[in-house]
């Protein structure tokens, strides 16, 4: 559980420096500043957890009654739907939330 950090090495959208040096270090250095301040530390949007199913609910998960007769008796089991759920999407969130990759200690106890 928990979402990591970005999993792309070297550059940090938060920073002017960082990464590999390549033959054009200063070009390279003038892109990342110009990248760096368009970049904002807040997150303004997320990818869903939920999912739409056949009828157009909205859950995280499904799950069907299915009864089960076992030795003349019947049984009522839930058998959770995997197939046929479209996910949600990107949502847009309330509040802004700070990047986790900020490198910026916000606060110090």
């Amino acid at each position: 559980m928990g979402g990591s950090g970005s999993k792309v090495k070297g550059v940090w959208p938060f920073s002017g420096g960082g990464g590999d040096s390549g033959s054009d270090g200063n070009e390279q250095t003038l892109a990342r500043l110009k990248c760096s301040k368009s970049a904002t530390p807040f997150v303004f949007t997320r990818r869903s957890s939920l999912y739409y199913d056949e009828d157009g609910d909205l859950a995280h998960e499904f799950y069907e009654e299915t009864v089960v007769t076992k030795n003349g008796r019947k049984k009522s089991k839930l058998r959770r739907i995997q197939k046929n759920l479209i996910p949600q999407g990107v949502v847009k969130l309330d509040h802004p939330c700070i990047h986790v990759d900020f490198p910026i200690v916000l606060c110090e106890v």
